[in-house]
């Protein structure tokens, strides 16, 4: 006979936001929380998926966060973001900000996500039961409860469920959470490199007649030039992408070179490339009866202005605040007041991370002309950078 249990909350997905979010909600101690990952991270730190090889650059209020949470940053490669150009490749506009000019000591962190991940997987956090190496076959909603199935005959009561598996949830699906999709037809080719000149903590974000490039101030310590190395983010074609994996080391640097200029000397060194495809992937109604979809589950954004992981640990401390005082977690209540605090956070960013895609991918020139003008606009006007500059920290109001 299958073997069963209760919890006030279950969380399905271990990545970096659903462990995040395990991690506050055990810290408030007001509920009984089960997280359930298909991985068994704990034991093999290389088989989780949503601890890659990829980079983030974490806003302000990310990076405040996960200190809040005892995680040290230090640890997964922190890199500080004090100042970023914003740039047209071929063309005047361009944006300069600077951290000191808004009274911070960065815009961000920029962290390994397969290092962060060694600390905020919680297999080993009292007060939390972790279930590792199994999934979801079934789950029912019921007035005061939802119900769910594993793989391994065992079943599970929670009063709300928290989805937060990535981007191609199936658990989602299982709950007719309606989906929209958007292929960008771009790849993201990712690999660290090397400069001549010290990057002095400045982030580039220039935009190419192939899509955004980003260059982040980072070291993993592939390389021992620390504060030369940049982690690159280099949106191409999918089949380009495919075959700069093929390039060699030289024809690799030659060809970016071209593209990102030489603010910061010559590409000395190529690390190890890897590629993922672009989509837009966001569910329309992100709660629905005891249940809510949080994170890469909610929504997967293209990498321009490094929103994506941001906006789900929004997801995350609008949830735990949420959650903080809940008699029911997963009442109708306290999921509309957290729908309603999301709803805009998520439009604005959504938008704008989408615009900026489709805006800097166009060569005709009247839109070339309105943008270009735009950056101008930010370089010289206070009150537009601020406002921009808040946003993407995560404190816009």
């Amino acid at each position: 006979m299958a073997n069963s249990k209760d919890a006030d909350i279950v969380i399905v997905g271990g990545g970096a936001v659903g462990s995040t979010l395990a991690r506050f909600l055990v810290k408030q101690g007001q509920h009984s929380v089960t997280l359930i990952d298909a991985n068994r991270f704990s034991k093999d730190p290389a088989s989780h998926p949503g601890f890659d090889a990829r980079v983030i650059a974490l806003a302000k209020r990310s990076e405040q966060a996960l200190s809040g949470l005892g995680i040290d940053l230090k640890k997964a490669y922190a890199t500080p973001i004090q100042h970023i150009l914003v740039s047209d490749q071929g063309f005047v506009g361009q944006t300069r900000l600077h951290a000191a000019d808004y009274g911070l000591d960065s815009f961000g962190q920029v962290v390994g996500i397969n290092a962060l991940g060694q600390q905020l997987f919680p297999a080993d956090c009292a007060g939390l039961d972790v279930l590792e190496g199994v999934t979801v076959k079934a789950v029912a909603q019921h007035v005061n409860s939802i119900s769910l199935t594993l793989d391994n005959d065992q079943t599970l009561s929670a009063r709300l469920l928290v989805i937060a598996d990535g981007g191609r949830s199936g658990l989602a699906e299982m709950l007719n959470f309606e989906r929209s999709s958007d292929d960008y037809g771009q790849s993201a080719l990712i690999a660290n490199v090397a400069l001549s000149e010290a990057h002095n903590g400045w982030a580039h974000e220039r935009f190419t007649a192939n899509g955004p490039l980003a260059l982040l101030p980072f070291a993993d310590g592939e390389f021992t030039e620390y504060a030369n190395c940049y982690s690159l983010v280099w949106t191409l074609s999918h089949e380009e992408a495919r075959a700069a994996l093929e390039w060699s080391d030289s024809e690799f640097i030659t060809r970016l070179q071209a593209e990102t200029g030489y603010r910061h000397g010559v590409i000395n060194t190529v690390g190890k490339r890897y590629t993922y495809p672009l989509v837009l992937n966001q569910i329309n109604a992100f709660t629905q009866h005891r249940a809510v979809v949080v994170g890469n589950a909610a929504q997967s954004l293209h990498p321009i202005a490094g929103q994506g992981f941001n906006l789900g640990l929004r997801d995350v401390l609008d949830l735990a605040e949420t959650l903080a005082d809940a008699a029911d977690p997963g009442s109708f209540g306290v999921l509309n007041e957290y729908r309603l605090k999301r709803e805009q956070d998520k439009s604005i960013t959504i938008g704008l991370t989408d615009g900026l895609v489709r805006l800097f991918s166009n060569r005709l020139p009247p839109l070339v002309a309105g943008r270009n003008a735009g950056l101008l606009a930010m370089e010289f006007c206070a009150g537009l950078s601020r406002r921009f500059v808040r946003q993407t920290m995560g404190f816009a109001e």
